[in-house]
């Protein structure tokens, strides 16, 4: 269950934003069936319940030279909390990390890293070695995208 009650409308509401974040709120409202200033009152309360964390634009990655993605897995010397503590702290600094997960299993993260090429994988690679207790390091090269969404399934809970 959502710590925030969502109804038909705020559903709605967030799938049009998720396809277009772009929206006016006059665009918005009248999508929805809404007045403006009902629209608008509803996102805002979206927006302070922290459901709409935030907005973005989604650049493609090939057209700004990084059409390579890499799935990186690291395992520390240790799982001691001050371990997870100074590895997150400095791979939240590697620029072309674009996703981090502490993960279960026989890995303790899963990175997602974009890249340029092979020379500039080995430029990160050596930067993710030198990150306090990394103990081994796995790269698994995309060869292909299947499946990339943004937009979050959204399911009506009563």
């Amino acid at each position: 269950m959502p710590d925030v009650p969502l109804d038909a409308i705020d559903l709605r509401i967030l799938a049009a934003l998720q396809k277009d974040g772009r929206l006016s709120n006059v665009q918005l409202a009248v999508q929805i069936g809404l007045s403006e200033s009902a629209c608008l009152r509803r996102v805002r309360q979206l927006e302070k319940t922290g459901v709409i964390d935030r907005y973005v634009m989604l650049i493609n990655q090939a057209e700004i030279g990084k059409p390579g993605t890499v799935f990186v897995r690291v395992t520390l010397e240790g799982q001691q909390q001050e371990k997870l503590l100074q590895f997150e702290k400095e791979v939240i600094k590697v620029k072309d990390v674009m996703e981090c997960y502490l993960m279960s299993g026989d890995s303790d993260y899963l990175l997602r890293i974009i890249i340029r090429d092979n020379d500039d994988y080995m430029r990160i690679h050596n930067r993710l070695t030198s990150l306090p207790g990394v103990q081994r390091v796995q790269s698994s090269f995309a060869m292909k995208t299947v499946v990339r969404k943004t937009e979050l399934p959204l399911e009506l809970h009563s």
